[in-house]
């Protein structure tokens, strides 16, 4: 019987912090609920996180992403949920196109 593994290889997460060209440190600026270094790169390399951490980290990454927005673009901002930066989370869909395509940087 094989062993359940908590590591998961590198999220969903990383390419979409690649993208919009954020790193570590700007989710831990933009977040209110004191996540650190450590957490998020353990989220980006794919340790399992907790569902609260997954939110928590899905929060912070939608305002590091908002707060670099023009105001024209915020209105139409689709936010992530934790479902979409984790592919071990429930609901996580492979197939999922990201409706913020057109607002990442090039």
């Amino acid at each position: 019987m094989e062993e359940p593994t908590r590591d998961h290889g590198t999220q969903p997460l990383d390419r979409l912090m690649e993208r919009w060209k954020l790193g570590n440190h700007d989710l831990v600026d933009a977040s209110t609920e004191q996540l650190n270094h450590k957490q998020v790169q353990k989220a980006r390399k794919g340790r399992q996180l907790t569902l609260h951490l997954m939110q928590k980290v899905a929060r912070a990454l939608n305002v590091a992403v908002w707060n670099r927005l023009p105001k024209e673009q915020k209105e139409v901002y689709f936010e992530y949920l934790h479902r979409h930066l984790f592919d071990y989370a429930k609901g996580y869909d492979a197939a999922w196109q990201d409706p913020n395509e057109a607002l990442m940087p090039e």
